[in-house]
């Protein structure tokens, strides 16, 4: 019967019980096999894990720019790793340090959640927040 079509005789699931075959053009059918698998690849995103680095000092405008940085990265469906480096006299007061994650953490509740809370490993401080879902 497909010979006298011209046609292919298709096995699209070999997995089920009975197996389930086709007649159909077997070129054709490779071809949207592909090209499914070719969108499919090109919809899919790598989660990647940007960094921002802070200081305890800083100005209201760059933390603000860093901050647009920081959602446009979570927008894209990126973590983002935030190191806020403390240096000299800051070592002897940590609070500082950690009302400024706090306070990072609170400016981007609308498009992030945190993962690991700030956490201090020798002159830094590290926390990392992935994009909402």
């Amino acid at each position: 019967m497909a010979r006298e079509r011209s046609l292919d005789l298709v096995e699209v699931s070999p997995n089920s019980d009975p197996p389930v075959c086709r007649i159909m053009d077997y070129g054709k059918y490779k071809f949207d096999q592909e090209k499914k698998q070719r969108i499919a690849k090109k919809n899919q995103h790598v989660t990647q894990i940007k960094e921002i680095r802070f200081q305890v000092g800083i100005d209201d405008h760059d933390y603000h720019v860093k901050l647009k940085h920081i959602k446009e990265f979570l927008e894209k469906k990126d973590k983002v790793r935030i190191f806020l480096r403390l240096r000299g006299r800051e070592l002897a007061h940590k609070e500082f340090a950690t009302t400024l994650m706090e306070k990072i953490a609170n400016d981007l509740a609308s498009v992030g959640q945190v993962d690991s809370e700030a956490k201090f490993m020798d002159k830094t401080a590290i926390m990392v927040i992935s994009p909402k879902k």
